[in-house]
């Protein structure tokens, strides 16, 4: 017999068996289940100054009414600066005069790709804008990394950052590729790709089943060297924690990854905005570091990665061609020419796009930033978007330059007091940006911002394992892969909901849904999975081959390897998060327990017969 339908105003604490304790429930349940709630967590109220940030400086999280849970990053400016610019965008259009400021006041930039030698730039450099300059002291700072110690380079995204290090890395010499990843990513794939055709060999740790931790003993195998420890055997690419599962890794791995003669590259793109606080650069002091940033949360996705190599680590690199840096555009006014407003090296091939189109042949363009609000494909964005950012420019001290400052001093007299609040003139005359989001995120504080995601995603996992399908023997609504409730968990969530017949509901499916009742998650591939034999044979019920298009069956096993693993529904809290945040997906979530709802969908998905559901 088919279990009754329900509907969805429901506590999360409860567990359903019959249809009368549906009935008994409040009229709110959300006001209940945060009462419960503060009850478990009570000092989530302790975390409070995040909701005044949200309610004053993205109101459009709001009143747009929309959960976004699939950002991966760090944002770089607040949905008020871009208010503020519409603000000062008008008063400048209403001033009209035939001199008209150099840059404006907007708080996105765009961005010019360049093509040549990562080692040529960084042993001899190349003109930097002073809005370059200010961007990367502002992020430098923001992370806690040292001018001294490190270079950092600006590129497209985080997928050509990794490209660019396959590129350049001396795989000719140390020929060993190894990676830590549970997921499929696609940068990590650019850069398997581009090393292997230069002579490495990639291998990847596993991980074990259903926890999804590092498999040790096997990774340590293949970081140990028996032989000449000095010798350098290649390439170690280690993320703190797990974009998609939460999992959190030992420290510890760098470390022994060091003794072992590897170079160290470091993901810190799925950190939390103030995790690198408490990770400790100054003492395993990685060879690379790789991050991300986008400009406004829940409003503009849309960004660049960011390249950081230790000074000491340049000999490893070859002076070989590559593609993905970029430079800094700040946007002119109107009916100003672009000009060479950014220097570069006279060894870069530099070409302006203000629009960066999704190339087949090109990986290193697609973004690894999580995808728009409207997206249809998760981990994706639409990189149309021109860049832009705040920023006006200093007055200088050049006798030849004094007339062209004070005319815009003139022209901007009107919104000077706006503009004031946007840049700030730094007492060495050059400028400095003001990134709202980071400073948001330096005056909450490292650990804020951690214990209030602690609670909402412990309350969140721990809610959606109590639901359980009715009239049946407690079947579960949701699976959930990676750590449950935990300390130091990440604020990640990878998991999987199946029918009252224990069948999976496809996670593409999950994702439109979600999409439609106006959530952004995402989806991902888990892979490099290991079973233990008391899992032998729930492996088999577990494992899917991913089916490629427009590809053959091949003959490459490590390949084949690659394309075993299980399709999940993934979602990720921000530092913006909050509590109904959270509710909405467990509430959206526990629709499924509705058998009406489940064939209906799938039925819908069926008949449409295609990968993208139209909702």
């Amino acid at each position: 017999m088919r279990p009754p339908n329900y509907a969805l105003n429901v506590v999360a604490q409860s567990h359903f068996s019959t249809h009368q304790d549906h009935i008994t429930q409040k009229q709110n349940p959300e006001t209940e289940s945060f009462n419960e709630f503060n009850k478990v967590f009570p000092q989530y109220s302790e975390t409070e100054q995040v909701d005044h940030v949200r309610a004053k400086d993205y109101s459009h999280l709001s009143v747009s009414n929309h959960t976004c849970l699939d950002y991966i990053g760090t944002g770089l400016f607040s949905y008020s600066q871009l208010q503020h610019h519409d603000t000062s965008k008008t008063q400048l259009a209403s001033s009209s005069t035939s001199q008209t400021p150099q840059y404006s006041d907007i708080p996105f930039f765009s961005i010019s790709c360049k093509t040549g030698s990562l080692k040529t730039l960084l042993l001899h450099g190349g003109q930097e804008s002073e809005f370059e300059s200010a961007m990367r002291k502002r992020i430098m700072g923001f992370l806690n990394i040292s001018e001294n110690d490190y270079f950092m380079v600006f590129t497209a995204n985080r997928t050509s950052a990794f490209k660019l290090v396959a590129d350049s890395y001396q795989f000719q010499s140390s020929r060993r590729l190894l990676t830590v990843y549970d997921h499929e990513s696609e940068a990590v794939e650019a850069m398997v790709s581009c090393s292997e055709k230069r002579g490495a060999t990639a291998m990847s740790a596993e991980f074990s089943w259903p926890r999804f931790r590092i498999q040790a003993a096997k990774l340590k195998k293949m970081i140990v060297s028996k032989r000449n420890k000095k010798k350098k055997r290649g390439l170690f690419v280690f993320p703190l924690h797990s974009r998609v599962t939460g999992a959190r890794y030992p420290y510890l791995w760098i470390s022994i990854a060091q003794e072992n003669g590897w170079h160290v590259l470091i993901d810190a793109c799925a950190l939390g905005p103030k995790d690198m606080d408490c990770f400790g650069l100054s003492l395993f002091q990685p060879d690379f570091l790789i991050c991300s940033f986008y400009k406004v949360f829940g409003e503009n996705p849309s960004g660049f990665g960011c390249l950081f190599i230790k000074k000491s680590a340049i000999s490893s690199l070859e002076a070989s061609s590559s593609a993905g840096i970029v430079n800094l555009v700040p946007e002119k006014q109107p009916h100003q020419p672009l000009g060479d407003s950014s220097g570069t090296d006279t060894e870069f091939e530099q070409k302006s796009i203000p629009i960066l189109h999704l190339h087949e042949d090109e990986p290193f363009y697609l973004t690894s930033l999580s995808g728009s609000l409207q997206t249809t494909q998760p981990g994706k964005i639409e990189e149309g978007e021109s860049s832009k950012i705040q920023i006006i420019e200093a007055p200088t001290v050049s006798k030849s330059k004094v007339p062209q400052s004070s005319e815009i001093e003139e022209v901007q007299n009107p919104v000077q007091t706006l503009k004031m609040k946007n840049v700030q003139e730094s007492e060495n005359g050059r400028f400095d940006i003001e990134c709202r989001c980071l400073d948001h995120v330096d005056s909450l504080g490292l650990i804020l911002i951690t214990n209030r995601a602690r609670y909402l995603i412990n309350w969140l996992v721990n809610s959606m394992l109590k639901l359980k399908h009715p009239n049946t023997e407690g079947v579960p609504l949701v699976k959930i892969y990676g750590p449950k409730v935990k300390f130091d968990r990440g604020p990640a969530l990878a998991f999987n909901i199946f029918d009252w017949n224990g069948e999976k509901v496809e996670p593409v499916l999950v994702q439109k849904l979600a999409d439609r009742s106006n959530i952004s998650i995402s989806y991902a591939f888990l892979h490099h999975i290991w079973f233990a034999d008391k899992y032998s044979e729930e492996k088999g019920r577990v494992l899917q081959t991913k089916v490629l298009e427009d590809q053959g069956v091949t003959a490459n096993k490590k390949k084949d390897r690659d394309n075993v693993g299980m399709t999940v529904v993934t979602a990720a809290l921000g530092f913006l998060a909050n509590f109904e945040d959270a509710y909405k997906l467990w509430a959206f979530v526990a629709k499924f327990l509705d058998a009406d709802f489940v064939e209906k969908e799938r039925w819908r998905y069926t008949a449409l017969n295609q990968k993208t559901v139209e909702v």
